[in-house]
């Protein structure tokens, strides 16, 4: 075999075409290896733009077999491994050629050079046209990325990564201009580096394949380190390791030693450091001591110590000093490694005098205050972990470090802004907070704004097992929708307004009582709230109605406890932001919309927290946003204020739209299978929402409980058909040896699912969720994508096909990647087929636990 490195262009320029063997599995790259990938473009291209010469970056191998020459002359090779890098990449630069395409004429030579040079074999027609052939199931998809037809960007891991790349390439170049877009071409085609290694003609390339797929145990970062480090310490190497490294290395296990490790690098003023690459960049950092060991000893003793200080952040409970412990404790529980950095540097000052604790305590309120005042906004994360690893080099002046650290988090600008009173306030009135951030951040701010009334009786959150409850239900029955209709303005239906108020901030609290809760009438909900512990819930319980005054009134009220709790930036310092944050999240949500869906104005007003006239109006004055042609009425029509969309897509909307394979009625409507609701475009964007699980109750008599609410809701909202044919075959699921389990959100709602390894093994899968109340049978496409067998995407279109041969389910599959939904009524008629469907389920995922079983210990059977 011939190894070789080589960048991306030059790998794939010339008459050539790389062709997945079909023993390769699909291409599964999901948002989270596409982002690593980003992260990196995106550092390369800062450097670049600074005026830094950034060394290339090591994506990786490409093992690639010969094959034969065509009559064309045209070389194709076989992809033995790699093929997941070389098909991201070449959906990178879709993305990429397409993005030029958006800009207009300027930018068209760029465009053809990417797709002539890069993408296509120009000469060649059929499959050869394409210089990368995947697999047959991944073919079609990624032909039409290649393209650029009308259903780029579809359901699927190759249509996502397409969407994902041209939404981040749009995001990057609405701040970095024309020459940010650039930069990342270079990046990408130059920057990027593989090692080719080719196999000589007559290998066997699936033994190849099968020797390079092997799992084995490799070193990690830390055990590459400590090898270094005492291949330095040939004298005193011996008591270095036992009175140092032993018991710093017993103090924090493996992953939080290579965490340490990272630490120390950003501590020390290595704000690029990476927790992937920290043996090399510590390596370089100590090899000038590596002749003496004496100094080498010394910054050993200097990581040993600050192992103690992380274990101060990671169990604030170690922490002596009460106002500091109490802020790490908050920290702790929000979650995520961003103030890592921050509170290691501080811990670091105060145990060396040179901080106080009070001081540092108040510093580290400032980085919450950052964290939670963004989270209130519904700003991205994006960029602050950057941040925070910045700011240890800044903080090396004299004076109090809270007040430094407030003018630094004060001076960041754009999407690092911090916001200010008047932002939050506005914010918590009209943002859905529910979407925002993770679960346990919401938690957390619900959490906080509870303890500030300052209850008599201290609530013990670790055992009262609260939740995220709202007031208004999510689903509620028909008395709230009369509420509504009264408080309805501006030619807003019940619904639009349900949609705009029920995940604001004004609408939530915590309650041990979801269950009972429910969707009842206010009324009834009044009276549990009352004999809650939480004031916040007797405030709620005094209001003689629950509707828009009343949610934005305790809005209000939140709003100025939570300015309070949570300081903001130095006003004289913040910078005036001229676009409001919600125009970017839509721009984002219509980028990440796959082909053959829509929406409506209503749903992208409760994604972004304003109202449908003002995103109509914003998109009859933009033109140019993409994706605005599949934004439509409530009742699935084209808006008349919408003109055609000009640039890259030159026709009507409707014409964009059927295209794409979504249908429309004689009387103009789109086919509503193919709508994409505020929570599926949440989704997309990828928001937590709490309902995520189909939790399994803990105990046999919180089994029953739930068993009766959900038939009991059952029997007093759908026929008795069919409930007869719900409760058929759930007994039917039972009987192939699966479980029921029962969600805890207000509306109770089962799902069958099937334990992996026993009750209470952690593993379970479910295929569909059953809603009593609004009648509705989600398929949960959304979870399975994530949990084998079914992250094998032609599995998941395997049963996308078998349920839409029912009668009366209608599965677009535009939604392969969401949570479609079918009528409960079909179980009425179709019972005995949905069981067909459930047991191939059942006999799926048990087939692939005896292949993953045989795997793990080929003795088993």
């Amino acid at each position: 075999m011939h190894a070789q490195e080589t960048t991306f262009s030059k790998l794939v320029q010339g008459e050539k075409q790389f062709q997945v063997p079909l023993y390769q599995r699909t291409y599964s790259w999901s948002e989270e290896e596409l982002k690593r990938l980003w992260d990196d473009v995106t550092e390369l291209v800062e450097d670049r733009l600074g005026g830094q010469s950034p060394a290339a970056h090591f994506l990786g191998s490409v093992v690639l077999a010969p094959g034969r020459i065509t009559a064309g002359g045209m070389q194709r090779w076989l992809v033995v491994d790699g093929q997941q890098r070389l098909t991201t990449l070449m959906l990178a630069f879709a993305a990429l050629r397409d993005r030029h395409r958006e800009r207009g004429e300027s930018s068209r030579m760029k465009a053809e050079r990417i797709h002539n040079l890069l993408l296509v074999n120009g000469y060649q027609s059929g499959d050869d046209h394409y210089r990368l052939l995947p697999t047959q199931a991944d073919r079609e998809a990624f032909a039409a990325c290649v393209d650029n037809s009308p259903r780029a960007g579809g359901p699927g891991n190759v249509g996502n990564a397409y969407r994902f790349f041209l939404r981040a390439l749009t995001e990057g170049e609405e701040s970095g201009g024309e020459r940010w877009t650039d930069a990342v071409e270079t990046v990408l085609s130059d920057l990027l580096t593989i090692v080719e290694i080719t196999a000589a003609e007559g290998d066997n390339v699936y033994r190849i394949f099968e020797s390079i797929n092997n799992t084995g145990v490799g070193l990690s970062q830390s055990d590459l380190l400590r090898n270094y480090v005492f291949m330095c310490l040939p004298t005193r190497g011996e008591s270095v390791y036992r009175n140092l490294w032993l018991p710093m290395q017993e103090l924090l296990g493996p992953e939080r030693l290579e965490l340490l490790v990272w630490l120390d690098l950003v501590v020390a003023g290595n704000s690029r450091a990476k927790q992937s690459e920290i043996y090399r960049d510590q390596k370089q950092r100590l090899e000038p001591l590596s002749g003496d060991e004496a100094a080498l000893e010394a910054e050993i003793a200097s990581l040993a110590r600050r192992a103690g200080r992380l274990m101060r952040i990671l169990d604030p409970a170690r922490e002596p000093h009460p106002q500091l412990r109490e802020v790490l404790e908050r920290l702790s529980r929000w979650g995520g490694q961003t103030h890592y950095p921050l509170a290691l540097h501080l811990l670091d000052r105060v145990d060396t005098g040179d901080a106080t604790p009070d001081d540092a305590a108040l510093a580290l309120t400032y980085a919450e205050s950052y964290m939670v005042r963004r989270l209130f906004a519904g700003l991205s994360t994006t960029g602050s972990n950057r941040v925070f690893m910045e700011m240890a080099k800044e903080l090396e002046k004299d004076g109090p470090r809270a007040e430094a650290v407030r003018r630094f988090l004060s001076k960041n600008t754009g999407v690092r802004a911090w916001p200010g009173d008047a932002a939050v306030r506005e914010a918590v009135r009209a943002r859905p907070f529910y979407r925002a951030g993770r679960s346990n951040q919401r938690f957390q701010v619900l959490r906080r704004l509870e303890e500030s009334y300052g209850g008599s009786e201290p609530v013990d959150y670790a055992r009262a097992r609260l939740t995220v409850e709202h007031v208004l239900p999510q689903r509620p029955a028909q008395q709230w929708y009369d509420l509504l209709a009264e408080e309805a303005e501006d030619g807003q239906s019940p619904d639009e307004l349900h949609a705009l108020l029920v995940h604001t901030l004004g609408n939530l609290t915590l309650s041990a009582d979801n269950a009972r809760l429910s969707n009842h009438p206010f009324r009834r909900k009044q009276e549990i709230l009352d004999a809650s512990a939480l004031r916040m819930n007797q405030k709620i319980a005094a209001q003689e109605r629950w509707g828009r005054a009343e949610i934005l009134a305790r809005a209000d009220e939140l709003a100025e406890r939570a300015v309070r709790l949570w300081p903001g930036p130095v006003e004289d310092t913040l910078p005036a932001d001229d676009e409001w944050t919600g125009w970017k999240e839509l721009r984002a949500a219509l980028l990440a919309m796959p082909s053959g869906t829509w929406t409506t104005y209503g749903d992208v007003a409760a994604l972004i927290g304003t109202h449908a006239v003002p995103v109509g109006q914003y998109l009859a004055s933009k033109p140019g946003v993409h994706g605005a042609y599949r934004v439509l009425t409530a009742d699935g029509r084209v808006s008349s204020k919408i003109p055609s969309v000009g640039g890259r897509h030159s026709e009507a909307p409707r014409t964009l739209l059927e295209a794409e394979g979504v249908t429309f009625d004689e009387a103009e409507r789109a086919r509503r299978s193919h709508r994409l609701t505020t929570a599926d475009l949440a989704a997309l964007l990828g928001k937590d929402i709490a309902e995520d699980a189909a939790p399994v109750p803990d105990t046999d008599a919180e089994q029953q409980a739930a068993a009766g609410r959900f038939e009991a809701l059952l029997r007093d909202n759908q026929t008795r058909q069919t409930v007869a044919g719900v409760l058929e075959a759930l007994r039917f699921w039972e009987r192939q040896g699966g479980h029921r389990a029962y969600g805890r959100a207000s509306e109770t709602s089962c799902s069958p699912v099937i334990r992996l390894g026993g009750r209470l093994d952690s593993r379970v899968l479910w295929p569909i969720a059953i809603y009593p109340v609004t009648g509705t049978v989600e398929v949960v496409f959304q979870h399975l994508k994530r949990r084998p067998p079914f992250d094998d995407e032609p599995l998941r279109r395997e049963l996308m096909t078998m349920l839409n041969e029912i009668e009366g389910i209608d599965l677009a599959e535009a939604k392969l990647d969401l949570r479609p939904s079918f009528p409960v009524e079909v179980f009425a008629e179709h019972g005995e087929e949905i069981c067909a469907v459930l047991e191939w389920f059942a006999h799926t995922v048990a087939l692939s636990e005896a292949r993953r079983m045989l795997d793990d210990d080929p003795g088993t059977y």
